[in-house]
């Protein structure tokens, strides 16, 4: 076999025009105007506006690229386009080869007899998306949520026409890679892996399967290599289009989400060949292990929860969201940082959501490699689907070209089919017909789920999300199935509402925050930063979203004394907001499998859910994930006077630790009370600790409002869980100033910020004024005259800097700081 690869250096013009400029493929229409300097940085105050213009046009792009000899001998030549947005003509060498509209799946065209010898010319032209759904419109509108360009006649990322978190920038280009396959004979169409795990042992099924029906014998050579290297082989011969070959692997090392074991890879590969020579090779890493949903009738409803190798796991993550609305800028790099930070905030799971693209192979690859459950949308959402006749061919194509390209990996943990959309038809005034609620039946619970059966039987299937039975029968039960919880935001309920809600698995919930100082000037000019001001606005999608910010605000902060401040305590609030309910809901561990919040990540600089923003920065919710996603978590609930004290063990072992509380006057410092009791903890539970009444000691609103709680969860010298209870808002508590003193000293591999308060502190955030870097902890309590090491690990500096250089940068405050004093 031999690849001509077509991806880098092309050339791109507006159709209507007659300049080239220089473009780079994989890319986009955007990128290509942007990076040779003829429009200005979409994402800057509201240019947005001026760059969705350019979608109105037609875009054409073209590359010269040289054919061997050698080549045109072959017995077969295949362009393969693994990614056109969306609306594309291709020609070759003058000619129209064929004409696509789906962005997310391939393209093969045989293109053997339209190649020559010697230079050869490929163009693509890619027609305006916004003219094409404006002309559908009009012939009959359809509904979309978040927009009115009846977006779900295109099969193109739905989020590029404007999401509550996203702009409206509906790109266009060769956005994947593009190459000519030439080969003889034969070639491999797919390799398929079933496991079976009895005694100790993994029987593994590979169903090998060619492209080209033919007479020919086929020798296939299958190679397994185990993570310490060990080699398992079986060679057959292939006399027609499928066979099966199995090992048996003896002992197998499991994959395991992370915080349950090791992430063990066995690397696989396929080679046939046709009398002595190699025709065609096919490799990829699989994880033994089983993976599917349990769902256990129960005196609740029905359970809904990942089960690992036989192991029920309590879903721990967020919802994942485009990188880059640029989708040229996405890279294995940028989503490493971002799984990373995803890992070290605790994480053993991630959804991708439905309006956007299925990701590329290398986020599978670092799923598989940090162990990240993962959560995969069928790329349908919040919008209604015409589910016939050449729509309905490309979806189906589209969907199993995608389940045979991710089905293999470990950390695929289920499908899902849509996103809201059961919801949608049941409780949004869509005002559509009968005839379309028909489709969304006909496609999403009897076409896909039959796809799915046939093209991957090996992973559970989800009708969609939230769901319940299906069939329009209560999709957002808490009793049954996943939960979307937006009472809190959307219908303003105050965060305390979480813990009225028993949901079996939580997909979806969120508070929206602002993005931290150094983001907003990215995208703005000093007399922009008034979070009113059209600039800010325009960088708020979620209509009455900074109202929100600021109502929410108002139950629980004072007015914060400046626009920096009330970026902080923004975050602070949405921090709080999904503790409430991670907490709540991990104290009800067996009820409830699962908190994914909305949501991880950010593609352009705005006010959103999200804990990571734009820029890779954490935000307040992305420490705060890092402790109440804790494998061991400590937690109090609060009603009142009265406090009970939990402990949720996520592990596979016994906790055994020491639960200590104290009863502090913040006023003097003093212990008013105190107590630690020895605990023991069984594996995978939840259990109350200890409960506790203070309405003796509480008994004047003036003491609620100087005294607080303060626990910590300590197994040997080290403290693995630990917070703060407030007996009134933090609003009216009164704090005094700490007197924060923060020395720093420098390791080798890291710095290290030691921080001190005379009193109790509540929320301190370090920061550095221009450089980034992750804090070891971040956004957390401290109580008087104690102490508290935070480090910084050097290579998570977005640029080097030395121990002054720290020092002068780093600031240090607490909510205390954050409003004006009388």
């Amino acid at each position: 076999m031999k690849l001509l690869d077509l991806n880098g250096r092309w050339k791109m013009k507006r159709v209507d025009e007659s300049q080239w400029i220089d473009a780079t493929v994989p890319g986009s229409v955007y990128n290509d105007l942007l990076t040779q300097g003829k429009i200005e940085d979409p994402f800057y105050r509201d240019n947005e506006e001026a760059a969705y213009a350019i979608s109105r046009f037609d875009y054409e792009y073209s590359k010269d690229f040289t054919v061997e000899r050698d080549t045109i001998d072959y017995d077969f030549i295949i362009l393969k386009c693994e990614g056109l947005d969306t609306l594309a003509e291709i020609f070759i060498n003058g000619k129209s080869i064929a004409k696509t509209e789906n962005m997310h799946r391939s393209y093969e065209f045989d293109v053997k007899h339209i190649l020559k010898v010697g230079i050869n010319t490929i163009s693509i032209i890619f027609r305006s998306p916004v003219e094409y759904l404006n002309n559908r419109k009009k012939i009959k509108p359809i509904w979309s949520n978040f927009s009115d360009t009846s977006f779900s006649y295109l099969r193109k990322a739905h989020y590029m026409f404007g999401w509550d978190w996203g702009p409206t920038l509906p790109d266009m280009g060769i956005w994947r890679s593009i190459f000519i396959q030439s080969f003889n004979k034969q070639r491999i169409d797919e390799v398929y892996v079933t496991q079976t795990h009895k005694d100790g042992k993994a029987l593994l099924n590979f169903r090998v399967r060619l492209d080209k029906d033919d007479d020919n014998i086929y020798d296939v050579r299958l190679t397994l290599t185990a993570p310490d290297g060990e080699k398992f082989e079986n060679n057959i011969t292939m006399g027609k289009k499928e066979e099966h070959i199995e090992l048996v692997i003896n002992r197998p090392l499991l994959w395991w989400p992370m915080g349950y074991g090791e992430q063990n890879l066995y690397n696989f590969e396929v080679v046939v060949s046709n009398v002595g020579v190699e025709l065609d090779s096919n490799s990829m890493r699989i994880g033994l292990r089983t993976v599917t949903i349990s769902q256990k009738d129960d005196e609740w409803g029905r359970s809904f929860a990942y089960m690992v190798n036989g192991i029920e796991i309590f879903a721990k993550g967020a919802n994942f969201v485009p990188m880059d609305s640029l989708l040229a800028r996405r890279s294995a790099e940028r989503t490493e940082k971002l799984i990373k930070s995803c890992v070290e905030a605790n994480f053993n799971s991630i959804r991708v959501w439905g309006g956007a693209y299925y990701p590329e192979n290398y986020f599978f690859d670092l799923c598989d490699e940090y162990g990240l459950v993962v959560w995969q949308d069928l790329m349908f959402a919040c919008g209604v689907y015409d589910f016939f006749g050449k729509f309905k061919e490309e979806v189906i194509e589209e969907v199993v070209q995608n389940m045979k390209r991710i089905r293999h990996h470990a950390c695929l943990g289920l499908w899902c089919g849509n996103n809201e959309m059961e919801q949608g038809w049941c409780e949004w005034d869509m005002k559509e017909s009968e005839e379309r609620k028909q489709y969304y039946i006909d496609q999403f619970e009897e076409v896909l789920p039959k796809v799915a059966r046939e093209t991957d039987p090996n992973t559970f299937y989800w009708l969609a999300s939230p769901s319940s039975f299906g069939g329009f029968a209560r999709p957002n039960d808490e009793n049954y199935g996943d939960m979307h919880d937006w009472s809190v935001w959307h219908c303003r309920e105050p965060i305390i509402e979480y813990r009225k809600r028993f949901p079996r698995f939580m997909s979806e919930f969120g508070l929206q925050s602002f993005p931290s100082r150094k983001t907003v000037e990215s995208f703005t000019l000093p007399a922009d930063r008034n979070i009113f001001s059209h600039v800010m606005e325009k960088h708020q999608k979620s209509g009455t979203g900074n109202e929100k910010i600021m109502y929410y605000i108002s139950q629980y902060f004072r007015y914060p004394d400046s626009f920096d401040s009330l970026l902080y305590i923004s975050q602070l609030i949405q921090a709080e907001g999904i503790r409430y309910g991670v907490e709540h809901w991990r104290r009800n561990r067996g009820r409830c499998m699962g908190a994914i919040y909305w949501q991880l990540n950010d593609c352009w600089p705005v006010a959103s859910w999200s804990s990571i923003d734009s820029f890779g920065r954490w935000k307040a919710l992305h420490y705060a994930a890092k402790r109440f996603y804790a494998p061991v978590l400590a937690s109090a609930c609060e009603e009142g006077e009265c406090v009970s004290l939990h402990v949720t063990n996520d592990t596979l072992n016994t906790v055994n630790a020491t639960l200590k509380w104290r009863l502090i006057d913040s006023s003097t410092t003093s212990e008013l009370l105190q107590a630690e009791n020895q605990i023991s903890v069984q594996p995978l539970t939840a259990v109350e600790c200890a409960k506790l009444d203070f309405s003796e000691t509480l008994n004047t609103d003036e003491k609620k409002r100087n005294i607080y709680l303060d626990f910590k969860l300590v197994e040997g010298e080290s403290t693995i869980s630990s917070g703060a209870v407030l007996f009134a808002p933090a609003k009216h508590f009164n704090f005094r100033n700490p007197h924060l003193e923060v020395v720093v000293s420098e390791e080798a591999d890291s710095f290290k910020v030691t921080v001190k308060a005379e009193c109790f502190a509540k929320y301190i955030e370090l920061d550095l004024k221009e450089t980034d870097c992750i804090f070891s902890d971040n956004y957390f309590d401290l109580s008087g005259r104690e102490t508290k090491d935070v480090f910084v690990t050097k290579e998570t500096l977005s640029k080097r800097i030395s121990f002054d250089q720290f020092i002068n940068e780093l600031t240090a405050r607490s909510l205390y700081d954050s409003y004006e004093k009388c």
